[in-house]
């Protein structure tokens, strides 16, 4: 083998190679995005989804999030029983605060409730609702300790992976400055 021949088998070689680790290295195909909510005080909170136990409220979510839905609305509320905040509510975005109707907002429309074996464990998201189980909409809370009394009573659609001490510090009425929807 020439000299030419071999320096052109090895520059193939390589090539193949490095494209091979750099497919390697991308997210898997049909894999997950991930919600980042940043709170206008300073902070993220990282959102793993749960596609397979809650698709129509994970697809909910996101198309929400994508549109800048929930971009300026506030944790209304914050609880010490069930331990969680609460927010996802577009009335409070120009809403006085304090404002009874606050709590009472939605995107216009619900999604069918998508109960699961996923436990209220300490970081859960799941969709708030009213008495009616298919009443969820826009409204979430996120748990900041175990409340397995609400298991199987509400969506739950995803965990925090990262920022649960952003979520611990959470007030009534802290901004949510933006959630962006990013690839995993």
């Amino acid at each position: 083998m020439s000299r030419v021949s071999l320096v052109i088998l090895v520059g193939l070689t390589a090539m193949v190679l490095g494209i091979a680790h750099a497919q390697d290295t991308k997210a898997p195909a049909g894999a997950t995005p991930r919600a980042v909510i940043t709170m206008a005080k300073g902070g993220d909170i990282t959102i793993e989804f749960f596609p397979a136990d809650a698709p129509k409220t994970v697809e909910n979510f996101i198309t929400l999030a994508r549109k800048g839905f929930y971009d300026g609305t506030t944790f209304h509320r914050v609880e010490k029983n069930p331990p969680m905040a609460q927010g996802g509510d577009p009335l409070s975005k120009t809403l006085p605060l304090g404002d009874r109707r606050i709590g009472t907002g939605g995107p216009g429309y619900t999604v069918k409730a998508e109960f699961n074996k996923q436990k209220h464990v300490r970081g859960v998201i799941a969709m708030a609702r009213s008495s009616d189980p298919d009443s969820a909409g826009s409204q979430f809370y996120i748990t900041r300790e175990p409340a397995h009394f609400l298991d199987g009573q509400y969506t739950v659609f995803g965990r925090v992976v990262q920022g649960m001490d952003v979520v611990d510090r959470i007030q009534v009425n802290d901004r949510i400055q933006s959630i962006k929807i990013v690839s995993p």
